[in-house]
């Protein structure tokens, strides 16, 4: 595999405060690699951070080779998609939202209408094409977010806390087919949970942020057996067994 992505001596202030440090991280073409660590650790700042959705910051990030710098900020956001914890659905029909991103590509309609009928597909949504966003439950509207992303076809698919507030039932199913998704489509993405079980179904490798920092980066399990350092192995104690 290539790498995709590659961050260097990253710090990221917030309110004047250093908020988060990552020394060395890649990020390999068609991985799934999951950002984990307590609340408040600095998981969804990274995720920002390498998004480019947060001003000062001091490092490298690169991308495809090339440091964020250099790209274009429209161009960066093209070859992006993200899926935040709130869906933030438009006031519009799940078929409009799903299709908005294409139309704003200027796609012709007739392409635009068999994507969205893939991804409702996919997404076990089809029956909900013509539903207004407002009439959704919390899972329907994730489902209809995460449509919205993969409908782009974006390089790098960033997805924070996908699974916000969802009830067991409806949690597990999005799960068990977000897991199908990105391994079908060898979708490179960054996930950010504080679930270790949900990272380890999800994705190839596990980021543990403690305290600002990120501490390890491997396989779950073998970060599970062999903890870098007490403040990872005190991570993991919190951890549902």
């Amino acid at each position: 595999m290539s790498t995709l992505m590659q961050v260097r001596g990253l710090q990221v202030r917030r309110s004047g405060s250093l908020a988060l440090q990552v020394e060395s991280l890649d990020v390999q073409s068609g991985e799934v690699l999951a950002l984990v660590g307590p609340n408040g650790a600095g998981k969804t700042t990274l995720l920002l951070a390498l998004a480019q959705l947060l001003g000062r910051q001091e490092g490298l990030i690169s991308f495809s080779g090339r440091s964020l710098k250099e790209w274009d900020r429209l161009e960066y956001r093209r070859k992006i998609s993200i899926v935040f914890q709130n869906a933030m659905l438009l006031d519009m029909s799940v078929e409009d939202n799903v299709a908005l991103g294409l139309k704003f590509r200027g796609l012709p309609p007739e392409q635009v209408k068999k994507r969205v009928k893939t991804w409702l597909r996919r997404l076990g949504i089809m029956a909900l094409a013509g539903r207004r966003a407002v009439e959704l439950s919390g899972g329907e509207a994730q489902r209809v977010s995460l449509a919205r992303a993969f409908i782009l076809e974006p390089e790098l698919l960033f997805l924070d806390e996908p699974f916000p507030g969802l009830d067991p039932p409806a949690r597990a199913s999005l799960l068990d087919d977000l897991a199908d998704l990105l391994a079908e489509d060898h979708r490179t993405a960054i996930l950010v949970t504080h679930n270790l079980k949900e990272a380890a179904k999800l994705s190839d490798r596990v980021a543990v942020i403690v305290a600002g920092k990120l501490r390890q980066v491997g396989p779950a399990r073998q970060i599970k057996a062999r903890p870098a350092d007490q403040e990872v192995a005190a991570f993991l104690r919190t951890m549902p067994r």
